[in-house]
């Protein structure tokens, strides 16, 4: 069941180069999809994309190497094979009568008659058509930036909810979303500064906080787009 002997350390060649064989990638997928549902099944109140990853480099499955969070070109391979099976896994929950909502800052399993409303649909069919596609695994340095400025646009024009967007507020000290911008950017270079790794933080620390940046950002812009 936790057979990972072919995989330890796979994913950090593939962060590094991701020109890996389609043999092995969908290897990884196999026991990734494994791994992935084991660890949500054991974290009923959810988790993040961050820790998920770093769960994954642990014992018992060591899927994921070393890595370097603050590096987008490194990171993405990562981060597109991890989204890929949380999409494939939320299309085989749906069967079971259970909902997987995927998002940095909130990956959990619930039961479908727990999940309120209807959601974004468009959003949510555009994201899975794109992490279901493998032929995005591999993308240009340009166009992997774009992306990763696109997510939580949905690339449908719709920013992040607001349990994401307060969430996000919340990493970055704030008990609520703040009114301004400029707060928000106060707070994520004094954060930024206190977890550089020069001062004794790590680089985890400072991706949870680009992420959680990357939400407010979109959050503010897309206010001004409304008023």
């Amino acid at each position: 069941m936790k057979d990972t002997s072919a995989s330890p350390e796979l994913l950090h060649s593939l962060s590094a180069t991701a020109t890996a064989s389609d043999e092995i990638v969908d290897q990884q997928i196999q026991h990734m999809l494994i791994a992935v549902e084991h660890e949500l099944r054991n974290a009923p109140e959810g988790t993040d994309e961050l820790n998920l990853i770093k769960t994954l480099q642990r014992p018992p499955w060591r899927l994921i190497g070393d890595l370097e969070f603050h590096d987008t070109q490194k990171l993405y391979p990562v981060h597109f094979l991890l989204f890929h099976v949380l999409y494939r896994l939320k299309d085989s929950l749906m069967e079971s009568g259970e909902n997987l909502t995927i998002s940095p800052l909130r990956i959990i399993i619930e039961r479908q008659d727990t999940v309120g409303g209807t959601g974004l649909p468009g959003a949510v069919d555009s994201l899975r058509k794109f992490y279901l596609d493998l032929s995005q695994y591999k993308l240009p340095a340009e166009a992997i930036q774009q992306m990763m400025d696109r997510f939580w646009a949905g690339y449908q024009g719709l920013g992040p909810s607001k349990p994401e967007t307060l969430r996000a507020a919340r990493v970055l000290g704030f008990d609520s979303v703040p009114d301004c911008f400029n707060t928000v950017k106060q707070a994520f270079r004094r954060a930024v500064m206190h977890a550089h790794p020069d001062r004794g933080g790590e680089t985890e620390e400072i991706q949870s906080l680009n992420e959680a940046f990357t939400v407010l950002k979109t959050h503010f812009s897309q206010m001004m787009e409304r008023t």
